[in-house]
């Protein structure tokens, strides 16, 4: 999975209320419940907030490597893209495995 800033950037328009959706909501699908179950929803919004959480990190430090200095600059960027694009990826799957938890009926 490789996030950009770019595809962070796209717009997607909340059907419900009007608004543009967040990276988050549009990474667990937010508006995606076919059940209506009410703790699908709220699984899914308390993974989309993690997910918000952590892009909002990685824009702030991403400032902070506008200019790389030298090698272990460099180095320390590619660490935390890494561990960034796996929390990422970990948050989706926690939101997919809890939503296949909580609607399980076997």
């Amino acid at each position: 999975m490789n996030i950009t800033m770019e595809q962070n950037n796209q717009s997607q328009p909340d059907t419900q209320t009007n608004r543009t959706m967040t990276f988050g909501e549009k990474l667990v699908g937010l508006t995606f419940n076919p059940s209506g179950d009410p703790k699908v929803h709220r699984a899914k919004e308390l993974c989309a907030e993690l997910a918000d959480l952590v892009m909002e990190v990685s824009k702030e430090r991403s400032q902070t490597f506008k200019t790389l200095n030298d090698v272990s600059d460099y180095d320390s960027f590619l660490i935390k893209r890494f561990v960034l694009e796996d929390a990422i990826q970990e948050i989706l799957k926690a939101q997919m495995l809890t939503v296949k938890y909580l609607t399980f009926n076997g």
